[in-house]
């Protein structure tokens, strides 16, 4: 429980981006701005070797883009749990474990709040997935651990944690007129987690709710995982992947999973690593595409490729269109396209493995897909078409609402924190 009476926040922190939201007695949640205006700052970090500084968020990415001399951080929250949390990376200030990038993020984030709030938060409610780690207690308290420790040493005195699907239910909640059955889809960069729940406004002074939730569900596949699966499939064989060398064997593949993947493309772009892939020349029968994957990894332009892909994604999705994705950085004039259609196919199969995870949580909830009152769709990837299009297909004339992407988990994770105080 947090006790005190200094100001609580709830944290979204999120594979892709995050963002803070407070609530005093009897209000409404307040979203805090982070970036001017802006409440979701991505989840990224450049330490900047040119002036041995540190950004955050948009201005990390843009500095990155721009060809500033350093290191770009994203997608740690994928690492918690793993092995490599206490593994120390170099940064220009020296040797920082992932734990300690995570707290600085954490840090700033407090003092972005208190320049809001007009006093440093101490007491934070954050949010986690249903599962960090899929099917693996002990690693999936791991990293509720790592991320607890993190906390406190970005200086919080005191660190709660609430399933961030229940979180995006009290956020609903302050919405509804009658007694309803719900279905939280938490669709974000890394998880997509699920809750049936009921709501009502009869119900949101209730000290104790957890009679009210009635199953939770989770799976380990988000919007990265969808980035990750475009990447491989419509970029990497530009470079090779799948490429039949010589002797009719394949290339080797870990380099083309890595280079797609956010949070180990940095270990592709190593001298180290760059050595080992130059020993793969042999293994192709067309050496100009190994030739536009050595200029990748010499140029450091795996994270630019991967941002590309991420935008073509939500382009092709809002749109409905078919999108160019500029490859001229490994090649002059080499493009790839990504359309609708190959958005549903490539997808298609995680989609399936998430809508087993969705219908999993109603049965276990001993309902019907028929007794539920809506899907609320929280998570930047819930707006995404495709998953959209599977839960329409999955769940019959059951009413999707679209909440507050980016900010909806944030403000129910306010609303505990006031709650707990």
């Amino acid at each position: 429980m947090l006790k005190n009476k200094k100001p609580a926040i709830g944290i979204d922190f999120g594979t892709s981006n995050s963002a803070i939201a407070s609530a005093v007695d009897g209000g409404l949640a307040r979203l805090l701005p982070l970036e001017g205006a802006a409440t979701a700052m991505p989840t990224a970090l450049f330490f900047n070797a040119e002036d041995r500084s540190t950004h955050f968020g948009r201005e990390a990415v843009a500095l990155y883009l721009a060809g500033v001399e350093g290191r770009l951080m994203r997608s740690l929250k994928s690492l918690l749990g793993s092995a490599l949390m206490q593994e120390q990376t170099e940064v220009y200030d020296g040797l920082l474990s992932f734990e300690d990038i995570i707290a600085r993020y954490l840090h700033e984030l407090a003092t972005r709040a208190e320049a809001e709030l007009g006093q440093r938060p101490e007491r934070a409610v954050i949010g986690r997935p249903v599962h960090f780690v899929d099917d693996d207690a002990k690693r999936d308290q791991r990293a509720e651990d790592s991320l607890r420790h993190a906390a406190r040493a970005a200086g919080f005195r005191e660190v709660g944690f609430q399933l961030e699907p229940i979180a995006a239910a009290f956020d609903y909640e302050q919405r509804v007129t009658r007694e309803s059955l719900i279905l939280i889809a938490d669709i974000g960069g890394g998880t997509s987690d699920f809750t049936v729940v009921r709501v009502g406004p009869d119900r949101i002074a209730r000290p104790d709710r957890s009679d009210d939730v009635l199953a939770t569900t989770g799976v380990h596949i988000g919007g990265t995982d969808f980035d990750q699966r475009l990447n491989l499939e419509r970029v990497m064989p530009a470079f090779g992947f799948r490429h039949l060398g010589p002797q009719g064997r394949e290339v080797p593949s870990t380099v083309f999973f890595e280079l797609s993947t956010w949070h180990l493309i940095h270990w592709q772009q190593t001298p180290k690593a760059i050595r080992q892939t130059q020993t793969l020349r042999g293994n192709y029968s067309d050496t100009r595409l190994h030739d536009r994957l050595m200029k990748v990894l010499r140029q450091g332009d795996g994270h630019r490729i991967a941002s590309a892909v991420e935008q073509a994604k939500i382009d092709a999705s809002v749109q409905d269109a078919d999108m160019q994705i500029d490859l001229d950085s490994a090649e002059a004039g080499l493009t790839t396209a990504l359309t609708p259609l190959d958005m549903r196919q490539q997808l298609a199969p995680l989609l399936e493995t998430v809508m087993a995870c969705a219908h999993a949580c109603v049965q276990r909830a001993g309902l019907r897909s028929g007794d539920l009152d809506a899907i609320y769709l929280t998570g930047g990837s819930s707006a995404l078409r495709p998953f959209q299009q599977a839960l329409r297909r999955s769940f019959v004339d059951v009413p999707l609402v679209e909440g507050d992407l980016f900010g909806g988990v944030a403000a129910g994770l306010a609303y505990a924190a006031r709650n707990a105080s």
